[in-house]
C-alpha cells in the first residue's frame, strides 16, 4: 500500500505537446496492472493528434477542453469520463482561462505512441 501527496510527484512536460505536463502518479512497480497519471495542460496548451497501443480511461478534474476521438470532437469539462480504445486517434485543446486537468488510467503494458499531427502542421 502507498499513500503519496501530489506535491511530492514530480512533474513532467509532455514532450509533444505544448503547455501539457504529466504526472505518474501510481505506476509500476507500485501496482503491476495499471497506471495512474495526471494531465495538465494550461490555458492555451494541446496535445496533437496520436494513437496509443492502450485503451485510456480518463476523469475530468477541472477546466474545459475540445477533444477529438476518432472523427468525432467534443466539448467536456470538470466530471466528464472520457473512454479512449487503444489505436483511436485522439487529441485535446484546452479551453478556458483555467488549466485542464485530468486523470488517465491505462494498462501497465507496452505503450507505443505514434503522433499524427505535428505541432504547427
Amino acid at each position: 500500500m502507498y499513500i503519496k501527496k501530489i506535491d511530492d510527484i514530480p512533474t513532467a512536460k509532455v514532450n509533444m505537446g505544448v503547455k501539457a505536463w504529466k504526472q505518474v502518479l501510481i505506476g509500476e512497480p507500485m501496482a503491476p496492472n495499471f497506471a495512474m497519471r495526471r494531465f495538465i495542460l494550461e490555458p492555451g496548451g494541446s496535445i496533437p493528434s496520436h494513437t496509443n497501443t492502450v485503451e485510456h480511461e480518463q476523469f475530468v478534474l477541472n477546466g474545459r477542453a475540445r477533444i477529438g476521438i476518432g472523427e468525432k470532437t467534443y466539448d467536456v469539462a470538470k466530471d466528464d469520463c472520457i473512454y479512449i480504445p487503444a489505436g483511436t486517434a485522439h487529441w485535446y485543446e484546452a479551453a478556458g482561462e483555467t488549466p485542464f486537468e485530468f486523470i488517465c488510467v491505462v494498462p501497465n503494458r507496452e505503450d507505443v505512441v505514434e503522433v499524427l499531427e505535428e505541432e504547427g502542421a
